[in-house]
């Protein structure tokens, strides 16, 4: 974001960016709910999910789970970067989440030892070490049998690890195969994510421009007309109202208004209409 549109809009950060900080972003009650329940179940473990159409909000609920578990004491947390990986590259990565060296063509010793780490640290803590993976979709079949197998102690009487799994709905479809049917019965806690409604999707809104400094950035007609355009969809909301900000920006208007609406989004229908003919 430029300095000058800082300064022009008293703004801290532009709200409608990716890198929006945790602390600003908008948690739902169901989001709250999620969130206390995953604390409550590190001391006892097991898999937890989180699904819904792409842009509904389910990394921004990853991300801020994340800070939450890694301010408590005492919890070691591991975000997984490539849920695509193979099964010896989820294991190097494993090791390096949990500080230990691992040897990915030997999965048995691999095995042992992180094995070992998580309950040495569940003994000494009672809490259960905490793995969270963004874009499950994209995990191999294999590696999520692994991750199961991994967790499980004592002939599956003890869960060793709470896993976090967040992803579109080809992971709720995959969780129903008979491979991960598995998987799928030791889900312990659920957040589905639907289309918002025009209401949430306000708050939302409205929540990011408070927290970035500016609350009357967006004129209240135009922030109804998002609410209603945006599909149910955070993420479009937040790419419609940046398509403003930058136009505003370059119109130097004070405030993003009606008249700026009409003037942007005329443009992409029509431009949209002449490609479509």
């Amino acid at each position: 974001m430029s300095n000058k549109m800082l300064a022009l809009y008293s703004l801290k950060y532009n709200p409608f960016c990716q890198e929006v900080p945790v602390s600003s972003l908008y948690v739902t009650p169901a989001m709250e709910h999620f969130c206390w329940r995953i604390e409550n179940q590190l001391g006892e473990g097991g898999f937890a999910l989180i699904t819904g159409v792409p842009g509904s909000g389910k990394s921004a609920t990853l991300r801020i789970l994340a800070d939450r578990l890694g301010n408590l004491c005492d919890v070691t947390v591991g975000v997984l970067t490539r849920p695509q990986a193979s099964v010896a590259d989820f294991y190097r990565e494993l090791g390096d989440l949990f500080g230990v060296t691992l040897s990915p063509h030997n999965r048995w010793g691999g095995a042992r030892v992180l094995r070992q780490r998580w309950i040495a640290h569940m003994e000494a803590s009672l809490y259960r070490p905490a793995l969270l993976i963004d874009e499950a979709q994209a995990m191999n079949t294999a590696v999520l049998c692994e991750l199961r197998m991994l967790a499980s102690d004592k002939l599956d009487s003890r869960s060793i690890l709470t896993v976090v799994l967040c992803g579109d709905q080809r992971l709720a479809k995959a969780l129903q195969t008979d491979d991960l049917l598995p998987v799928a019965s030791r889900i312990r806690c659920r957040l589905r994510f639907e289309p918002s409604e025009s209401k949430a999707l306000r708050e939302c809104l409205c929540n990011h421009l408070e927290k970035a400094g500016n609350p009357r950035l967006i004129s209240e007609p135009v922030i109804a007309a998002l609410c209603e355009h945006a599909a149910g969809n955070c993420r479009v909301l937040m790419t419609m109202a940046n398509d403003l900000l930058s136009a505003a920006l370059h119109d130097e208007v004070d405030q993003i208004d009606e008249k700026l609406f009409l003037k942007v989004f005329d443009i992409r229908a029509s431009v949209s209409g002449r490609r479509s003919s």
